[in-house]
């Protein structure tokens, strides 16, 4: 019998929406993934449409996310969607994580989670009532040597962390008349994004990804943000220093105003033994330098990698994987995840290696704590989280 693909709803990513289009791309890739339901836009005639023209049955092309929920969950549970892409502004991504979990449905989500740190603790409470899984796309987390960076930091290849810099740039921002676009104008109104711009669009990405290859915790953080573009409200610029939980040191920098820059995601980790050094411009490689030793440039499917790093690539060595594949390897291992679960197996998100409500709620707290300290005179902020971390 043939294996049944995992049903896919999806909020939001109507016509015209980039990470809509994005997100169905990468579901999919691998054919795990089929796309049956829809509410593409807050308005119902624009919804409908753009589920027509996605090829999907007029009936389940709907006009918001609450009847989607409502009307899905009627269905008999070979036909219903199994989980729902949220691929809204930010503002909704609460809401509507809500409302499907509660109606039985497994949540995956664009980031940052929610609104506000204290919504992500209130999606973190509400997953402990209910039997959802709930994924969280951290899409730099799914490259091939990020994952072999991780396996060798773990492995002690570095000896104990001393320093972590992170950059992310873009210049996509730098002009006031960059403001009017649609990707622009919801990031730039605190009322859809929350109380960050570029710390919540990119900067929470190079936070969880250093955590995530080093290994470490973000505990304190010294921020100093800006609105370089006249008229902006929200940052567009900034810098954080960082400390972690085993005593290092790190360097964090955002900034959607870099005249020039593309999209500068590099991560540079250094050890006692060792350094690594990844670009997001540059995916396929990672730099491996050794203390006083000659530096080994490693390229994803050439020589021994780890298993997670074997299991991220789908074309031999010279073929090259990018952001595309990338975010289709979060969207497999959730679908994975889902398997297991429809099983009876266990399925927790770290086994399957998808970002969870743990990065959720942290992300969440990297951006409001950097935002409050930005506006502090003492140097260090602590980095809190309530009861859910």
């Amino acid at each position: 019998m043939a294996k049944k693909k995992i049903r896919m709803g999806m909020v939001g990513g109507g016509e015209g929406a980039f990470i809509g289009a994005i997100h169905r791309l990468a579901a999919n890739l691998d054919g795990e993934i089929e796309l049956v339901a829809g509410a593409f836009s807050s308005d119902p005639k624009r919804a409908k449409l753009s589920g027509e023209n996605l090829g999907l049955a007029p009936e389940r092309c709907y006009p918001n996310y609450i009847e989607m929920f409502a009307s899905e969950a009627k269905l008999p549970v070979h036909d219903r969607i199994d989980f729902v892409a949220i691929v809204t502004p930010n503002h909704l991504h609460f809401p509507v994580a809500k409302c499907a979990i509660e109606a039985g449905f497994h949540v995956f989500s664009d980031k940052p989670a929610t609104l506000t740190l204290q919504e992500a603790e209130d999606l973190s409470a509400l997953l402990e009532k209910h039997s959802c899984l709930y994924g969280l796309t951290h899409t730099y987390n799914g490259y091939p040597m990020i994952k072999e960076a991780r396996h060798r930091i773990a492995n002690g290849e570095l000896g104990a962390i001393r320093k972590v810099v992170v950059e992310y740039s873009q210049g996509w921002l730098a002009d006031a008349k960059d403001n009017s676009g649609k990707q622009a104008a919801w990031r730039l109104d605190a009322s859809q994004s929350g109380s960050s711009c570029c710390m919540g669009d990119i900067g929470v990405h190079a936070a969880n990804l250093a955590e995530y290859v080093s290994g470490l915790s973000i505990t304190a953080l010294c921020a100093d943000l800006n609105s370089l573009v006249a008229g902006r409200t929200l940052d567009d610029d900034g810098t954080v220093l960082l400390r972690f939980n085993n005593g290092a040191k790190g360097v964090l920098l955002a900034s959607q105003i870099a005249v020039g820059e593309e999209n500068n995601l590099r991560l540079r980790i250094y050890g006692e033994h060792a350094s690594l050094d990844w670009s997001q411009m540059e995916p396929n490689s990672l730099w491996l330098r050794p203390h006083n030793a000659p530096a080994l440039y490693l390229r994803a499917g050439v020589g021994s990698q780890s298993a997670l790093t074997q299991a991220a690539m789908r074309t031999p060595a010279g073929h090259p994987e990018g952001y595309i594949e990338a975010f289709a390897n979060l969207y497999k291992n959730f679908a994975a995840q889902i398997r297991a679960f429809q099983a009876g197996l266990p399925a927790d998100n770290l086994s399957f290696d998808v970002p969870g409500i743990r990065e959720a709620v942290r992300g969440m707290a990297f951006i409001e704590h950097t935002v409050a300290a930005s506006r502090q005179d003492s140097k260090w902020h602590p980095f809190q989280i309530g009861h859910s971390e």
